[in-house]
């Protein structure tokens, strides 16, 4: 159940914050700044690189990882593939993880190691490995962290992933908003440098601005009429969320949204594109999940029985109306099945800076809902 009188009562949910989740996201533009000046610091930028490569691999653990190849292939489209590399193990645990480069793996390729960990001894085995193959390998991780020692031993280059005091309170999430702009954000300025996309620093400059404004808008000390994050959160509650994204970069922040519900909230949400998502989500709308599917739910003795689950469409867009769009369609087959829809489009400007708006609200809305849910 959503403690709604939570999300107008800052001083409660600053309380209620243990693992940081909230700072986390308040905080994403200044750790945006911070990440890339340790970039700077490490030497990208006056890095030369002799061209694109082949391929590019990333290897880290859980969403952190997950969610950094999902973005930067999108950002990066078909110019190199960019693939992620799953962990085998018996355990989500760092010592049991273990990563194998795919047998083609060799010197026209790149190795990014992204881990808000930096203990893991598979991944220290695995810049041994790239080394061995003569891939370059670069490492975002927590300064002074075993990983440090492994890539500069193998002649790679390991850039500080930008931490705050509080990350190390509580074990950290992979899904935290924290975690994936300190990951996210130097491997951003690397991949300008060797033109697979373009996030020159100005591009960076506006992401953090962008989620400066966001924090603005959905911080705690706004009530939740006029908040999109606040009042997201409490049309989730209780609600299976059906996750529609539309454009290209919607696709991915829709896909982080999904997995950090499940994460940090514990609410499960299924997602996909439109306008495939018409079709594949048709029967899910029409039947039992729909708002209209119990008759008798009016009747219901809403102090003895707890609220059925019904579905509610959110849909993500990184387009204007104006355009090509599967939209009109979405709502008309939502509202059609008396389900629920919430809209999200991000203001005008550049795609990384819709991205990172589309990012920061569904985070925000996602630790909102897991705070007031007791999550």
């Amino acid at each position: 159940m959503l403690d709604e009188s939570l999300l107008d009562a800052p001083e409660r949910l600053t309380e209620a914050d243990r693992r940081g989740l909230l700072r986390g996201a308040a905080e994403a533009g200044a750790r945006v700044r911070t990440a890339a000046r340790h970039a700077a610091e490490a030497g990208v930028g006056n890095l030369k690189p002799d061209g694109r490569p082949r391929a590019v691999l990333i290897a880290g653990p859980g969403a952190a990882a997950t969610h950094a190849a999902d973005l930067l292939g999108t950002l990066a489209g078909a110019g190199s593939p960019v693939t992620r590399l799953a962990p085998t193990g018996v355990a989500p645990a760092a010592g049991a993880l273990r990563w194998e480069l795919p047998g083609w793996a060799g010197s026209v390729d790149l190795l990014l190691i992204a881990t808000p960990d930096g203990a893991e001894p598979g991944l220290s085995l695995l810049a041994e490995q790239a080394y061995r193959r003569g891939c370059t390998v670069v490492a975002v991780a927590p300064a002074g962290s075993p990983l440090n020692d492994a890539v500069s031993a193998s002649r790679g280059l390991f850039i500080p992933m930008a931490t705050a005091p509080y990350d190390h309170d509580e074990p950290l999430a992979g899904a935290a908003p924290g975690v994936l702009w300190g990951l996210l954000t130097p491997l951003l300025a690397l991949l300008d440098r060797t033109g697979l996309l373009e996030a020159p620093p100005e591009a960076v400059g506006k992401v953090a601005d962008r989620l400066d404004r966001v924090a603005e808008r959905c911080g705690p000390a706004i009530v939740t009429y006029s908040n999109p994050a606040k009042t997201l959160a409490s049309e989730l509650a209780d609600s299976l969320p059906v996750v529609w994204t539309e454009g290209t970069s919607a696709g991915p922040a829709g896909r982080r949204f999904a997995a950090a519900l499940a994460e940090l909230s514990g609410t499960p949400a299924v997602v996909a594109d439109l306008p495939e998502a018409l079709a594949a989500h048709s029967a899910l709308l029409a039947g039992r999940l729909a708002a209209g599917a119990d008759p008798d739910d009016f009747f219901r003795d809403r102090v003895e029985e707890p609220a059925a689950l019904h579905a509610r469409v959110v849909l993500l867009r990184d387009r204007p109306i104006g355009g090509l769009t599967a939209a009109p369609n979405a709502r008309d087959l939502a509202l059609g099945h008396d389900t629920p829809i919430s809209e999200l489009e991000p203001e005008a400007g550049g795609e990384l800076e819709t991205l990172a708006e589309l990012i920061a609200i569904t985070d925000f809305a996602v630790v909102y809902l897991a705070l007031a849910s007791g999550a």
